[in-house]
């Protein structure tokens, strides 16, 4: 291989070399505004095709949410973006420089992309403050966390989140006396102590009250900008009291996008899911 040829191996937007991979994490190029790019995904499951020729695109900074049916594929994306899913063809990039297929589930995560499942899962015996301390981003091998001794920035980065998350009062409440909605924060916030750039949240008003609902639809507009949200909901109310952007997902691949007003009177949504 001459040097001509070198050049553009090392040049090469799919590439993610090996050294690169042993960082504590891959710095996203957002130099296009674009930080999640799905382009033409497909997957298969026992003949069942999930997710068929998909293409999204999410901006860096935005706040999405993606509706549709039961069986339209939202789960199965998420799981094509966090690395839990291979797809059978099709690229996925987080930003313009970071290969998300040639990434494992823990080097996507370090890369910068949190997910928050419907059910929450926080350390029920521990406080929030422990809870948020355990999630800090870090070496998490068993000696390093046991010796561990917080110093003053990472005390800091705690009350802050226990800020966004409204949990100052809790901080040392044990987390499974928390209500349902607030475990939902704490576990939001568990991911923010990663300091994601991506979010992806999974029905995260299912089984809350009206109050919850209110407070979780501040908590995740006000994480717009900083960070780029994509919620997942069934909630029509919810969504429409966040939506910014909405894209309807149907059989596998984008039936509809753009304002709630605009995909509401989409008459192929109406159809297939809104009609419902």
């Amino acid at each position: 291989m001459n040097s001509l040829d070198n050049l553009r191996e090392v040049m090469r937007r799919d590439r993610v070399f090996d050294f690169m991979l042993q960082t504590t994490g891959l710095e996203v190029d957002l130099s296009h505004g674009t930080i999640l790019y799905l382009e033409d995904i497909s997957v298969s499951f026992d003949g069942f095709k999930a997710i068929n020729d998909l293409n999204l695109y999410i901006d860096a900074g935005e706040l999405r949410c993606i509706i549709g049916p039961n069986g339209a594929g939202k789960t199965t994306m998420m799981d094509i973006i966090t690395g839990k899913t291979r797809p059978d063809k099709g690229s996925a990039f987080f930003g313009q420089n970071i290969n998300l297929m040639q990434l494992s589930e823990p080097e996507i995560a370090q890369a910068g992309i949190g997910r928050k499942f419907q059910k929450p899962t926080v350390f029920e015996s521990h406080t929030v403050f422990e809870n948020l301390e355990l999630s800090m981003a870090g070496d998490k091998r068993i000696w390093p966390t046991l010796t561990a001794q917080l110093n003053g920035i990472q005390r800091d980065k705690i009350d802050e989140v226990l800020e966004i998350i409204a949990l100052q009062e809790q901080r040392n409440l044990y987390a499974g006396a928390l209500s349902h909605g607030q475990k939902q924060w704490l576990e939001i916030g568990m991911l923010l102590m990663q300091s994601p750039k991506l979010l992806l949240v999974d029905e995260p008003v299912a089984g809350m009250t009206h109050q919850e609902m209110d407070r979780t639809a501040e908590l995740l507009t006000s994480l717009a900008g900083t960070h780029t949200v994509v919620v997942v909901e069934h909630d029509m109310d919810f969504v429409r009291s966040i939506a910014r952007k909405v894209t309807v997902l149907h059989q596998g691949s984008v039936l509809a996008e753009g304002s709630m007003d605009e995909v509401q009177a989409d008459p192929r949504v109406i159809e297939v899911y809104l009609g419902e």
